[in-house]
Formats: structure tokens, sequence, C-alpha cells
């Protein structure tokens, strides 16, 4: 790979960042609300003396600008996210970091699933394109795909779990519950994945599927294509070894800007089967007026977009050549 190339997708990820550390600074302090009485929220006898130390000790008295800005970016830079006013001062880079877990695991393992079968689905129907194969798969997928997370969602928790009662409603674990061993503790986490991973697989399908489709009837029209098939090569040799292959390439681009998008579609799925990720955390802060901790959500949010953006880059210019031109 051309260090040109490189060095210019590094410079725009960069400056990308910087803009956005900036955007998210302005954006929470124009928010309405008084972060020293969320922080003293139910404190009794609350006085003026009282709420101005406490703005004294946030550094809350201090001008916005540039004060305020400049310690931001300074403290950004070197990791330090502030400390958390619903979580009784605790930095947030601790409270994110406890967080982010549940998030990783439901989000990984359905974007694995959503990344197998929508490349499977895909690639099968636009192999066998006008049959009947065909538009059954392109429908399911064009439904799944218009279909919200939290639609998706709120279907299978009253069918499943609601009237089937085959799955619990929310949570990571049954809240109180007491394990003879790890695989007990094991089945009861499997059984509060099962809906939100099925939901976050689900909705990703769909849309995998439907540009593989895309991908590979474009493919089949290739000379390439018609070359192996006049040469007698069986249907699944051509697929495998020639077809597929190259109609991965706009997939691998969605799959990594997708990767970028976790803690966004976290914020509905999760508040939906109240699965304790960085979804219901920023909801949780939103509505408490946290300015540090929504800042550290956002701010984790963009630079992972921006992050995944720059590994969709370098690996479609691995893959083709000519985009590094």
């Amino acid at each position: 790979m051309k260090v040109g190339y490189l060095g210019r997708r590094l410079a725009s990820a960069v400056v990308t960042i910087v803009l956005i550390a900036l955007i998210n600074f302005v954006l929470f302090r124009a928010m309405p609300g008084s972060p020293e009485r969320v922080i003293l929220r139910g404190t009794p006898n609350l006085t003026a003396e009282i709420l101005q130390q406490t703005r004294e000790r946030w550094g809350l008295d201090k001008p916005v600008f540039p004060d305020q800005f400049v310690a931001y970016v300074g403290a950004t830079a070197t990791g330090d996210l502030g400390f958390s006013f619903i979580a009784h001062g605790r930095p947030v880079g601790d409270v994110l970091a406890q967080r982010i877990w549940p998030t990783v695991i439901l989000f990984g393992l359905g974007e694995l699933v959503a990344i197998v079968l929508g490349l499977l689905l895909g690639a099968y129907t636009g192999w066998r394109r006008g049959g009947a194969v065909d538009y059954v798969g392109n429908g399911i997928s064009l439904v799944l795909y218009s279909t919200p997370y939290f639609l998706l969602g709120m279907a299978f928790l009253l069918i499943f779990a609601t009237t089937l009662r085959w799955f619990p409603t929310f949570g990571m674990l049954t809240a109180g519950a007491q394990y003879p061993g790890l695989w007990e503790r094991f089945l009861d986490f499997a059984g509060h994945l099962a809906l939100p991973l099925a939901t976050v697989s689900l909705g990703l399908v769909g849309q995998y599927a439907i540009v593989m489709r895309s991908s590979i009837v474009e493919t089949l029209s290739e000379d390439y294509v018609q070359t192996a098939r006049a040469m007698g090569l069986r249907e699944g040799r051509i697929l495998g070894r020639h077809a597929l292959p190259n109609a991965l390439l706009p997939t691998v681009s969605l799959v990594a800007i997708n990767l970028g998008y976790v803690v966004a579609g976290a914020i509905t799925v999760e508040v939906v089967f109240n699965w304790p990720g960085l979804g219901t955390l920023a909801v949780e802060a939103l509505t408490a007026r946290d300015y540090p901790v929504l800042q550290g959500v956002f701010l984790l949010l963009g630079v992972s977009v921006v992050l995944a953006n720059l590994v969709a880059d370098l690996v479609y210019g691995a893959l083709d050549p000519r985009v590094r031109t």
C-alpha cells in the first residue's frame, strides 16, 4: 500500500477525531440544566453556599471559554474524561469500562451471526436470481432491513418473553439469583442474551444480504465468469473461486463501517431489553444531565465510527489497488 494513500487516510481520521472532540464539548455545554443540582439531588437543606462549593469542586464556576474548554482538551488528550456526577465522582473511564463489555458481547456476536447469514443468503439468492428462492430471500431481506431495531425487539419481547415465556424480559442476569456453578450462570446469561442477539442479528442480516446479492448479480455479467462457464467448470466452483471473492469488496466496506455504529445501535436495543451496556448508560446520563458521561459515550461513538471508516478504507485499498490512485 502506498505511503501517500495511508498518510492521507490517517490525516483525515485525526482531523475528524479532533473536530468530534470540539463539537462534543460545545454540544453538551449548550444543553439546558444545572449540573451542580444534579450532583446534589436529594441533599437536605441545600443552600447557595453549598451550590457554589460544588461548582468550584467540579470546575463549573469557571468560564466555559477558554477555561473549561482548555481543561477539557488537555484532559481528553491524556485520556482523562472527568468524573461522573451520577456515579458519585467515579472516573468516567471506569464507568465506561464497566458498561462496554456487555455492549461488545451483544453486538460483536450479533455482527458475526449477521455477517455469516447475510453473506450466505445474499450469495445464494444472487446466484439463483429470478427463482423462488431469490424472491423469498430478497423479500425477507428488505423487510428486515426496513424494520427498526426497537420494533423488532418489542415484537420478540411480546411473542417470546411475555406470551410464550420462553426467555427473560430484561437484564443480563436474573436479579438476586444464586448460581451453584459457572455453567448455571452461563445458561442464565445465554437465556437473557437470546432475544437481544436475535434482534441485532436480524436487524443487520437484511442489508448484508441485499448488498451481497447485488454484488453477485453484477459479478455474474463479468467476462471471467462467462469464460469459466465456457470452460465447463462446476457452478459451485465458479461461485466460490471466481464470483464470490470479487463480490465481497462492497460488503467488506459495509461490515467495517457497521462496526463503528455499535454504540449507536446499542441505545435502542439495550433500552428495549434493559441490557446494561453503553446504550442504557447513555440514556441514564442524558436523563440526569451527566455531561461528563455523555461526552465520554459520544466521544467513544464518534471515534469508533472514524476508526471503522479508516479500517474500511485501508482494507478496500488493499483489495482494490484502483482506489489508491
